[in-house]
């Protein structure tokens, strides 16, 4: 009976040899229970324990389903009891506590406190609650105030927003200044990197307004949009602005701030996301009349209807048909530069979306036609 019981070798880990409840895969090639190889790397180990070949500085554990699945029907089957994941804060908490620690004591050398943050960042990809519940936030924000620490701060944070409960407390403990800072002041990595943060916490509606609404955040989003040596920058600034506008305020915002002009600068027949922005901005009367004072931007977006991606024109679409509907000196420019031969072509496009865009851009020119022929 007892032998009955005994899992087939293939279900036991190779370091503990018990049944797996979290079977993960090494970069070798072995599996092993999560826990215990967890332990075993955090032990500073680098190699296999079964090759003992050498593994890559930071290897990623892949879960192996598969296996979990037989060990889930097997126990079953012979109603033998399948233990429950480790937690892993019965293996990580005091060193994570002890981590936290050495980013907040003043006799911490750098050397140590860069250790501690290529450790966190680390734990951020699979343990986050456990950091933010151990206090690591406060402590991140500190040393992301250290241009020597910003970038490897800001990493952590990052990966820590990939929850929504995180995305609302890291906004709550104070991260916006943080990324306002290094948005303005970082290295191009780090202003890079807080623009992908910012898309991050926004995707939150109830950070939509809060981010937008804070001093300096959408300022400097549109100085990184506007740096042109920089182009990874340019889109993540370009994303966290799309985000952020589909709050109807942060569409004024924008506008006031001045990010139409670097917006139909980036080349809207290439790049999708400056197109998105610029017809979230033209959804409200600021955003059209920052639009319609840029030089040139009939042009630009007539351009798009002729060159741009499929959804590149959708978007120019959506713009112009804004912009032609509130001003018929305007649709008469649209007209002169092509735009009614385009958004009749663009009628009967398989897209809907281009289809509905383009109708209401032609009934814009032939309303914006018929108002001039009058006069």
């Amino acid at each position: 009976m007892e032998a009955q019981l005994q899992p087939p070798d293939d279900f036991k880990c190779p370091i503990s040899l018990e049944i797996m409840s979290d079977p993960v895969i090494l970069p070798s090639g072995h599996t092993f229970d999560r826990a215990s190889i967890q332990r075993w790397l955090d032990s500073g180990h680098r190699t296999c324990p079964i090759t003992q070949l050498p593994l890559p500085p930071h290897p990623t554990l892949i879960p192996n389903l598969s296996l979990r699945s037989l060990i889930c029907l097997w126990s079953k089957s012979h109603n033998h009891p399948l233990p429950q994941p480790l937690p892993y804060s019965s293996t990580t908490t005091p060193s994570i506590h002890s981590l936290i620690l050495s980013l907040s004591s003043p006799s911490s050398t750098l050397p140590h406190k860069l250790h501690s943050l290529h450790h966190l960042n680390h734990l951020s990809r699979h343990s986050r609650h456990l950091l933010t519940d151990s206090g690591a936030i406060p402590a991140l924000l500190a040393c992301a105030n250290d241009p020597r620490l910003q970038y490897p701060s800001l990493l952590v944070l990052f990966n820590l927003s990939d929850t929504d409960h995180n995305k609302v407390g890291l906004v709550a403990e104070g991260v916006v200044p943080t990324l306002v800072s290094a948005l303005s002041t970082g290295s191009p990595a780090a202003r890079a990197l807080a623009a992908t943060t910012t898309t991050s916490l926004a995707l939150v509606d109830v950070n939509k307004a809060t981010i937008g609404s804070y001093p300096g955040v959408i300022p400097a989003l549109i100085r990184l949009l506007s740096d042109v040596d920089h182009p990874r920058g340019r889109r993540e600034a370009a994303t966290a602005l799309y985000t952020l506008c589909a709050f109807p305020d942060n569409q004024r915002r924008a506008a006031e701030a001045g990010a139409a002009q670097p917006l139909l600068g980036m080349g809207l027949h290439s790049a999708e996301r400056p197109a998105e922005v610029l017809s979230l901005m033209a959804k409200c009367k600021e955003g059209r009349e920052a639009i319609e004072k840029c030089e040139g931007c009939v042009g630009v977006l007539v351009r798009v209807l002729r060159e741009g991606s499929s959804r590149s024109k959708q978007h120019a679409l959506a713009t112009l048909a804004s912009l032609c509907e509130h001003n018929a000196c305007l649709a008469w420019d649209a007209r002169r530069e092509g735009a009614l031969c385009c958004g009749a072509q663009m009628v009967k496009d398989e897209n809907v979306k281009i289809r509905r865009n383009a109708m209401r851009l032609v009934r814009a020119l032939e309303k914006g036609s018929d108002s001039n022929s009058t006069r």
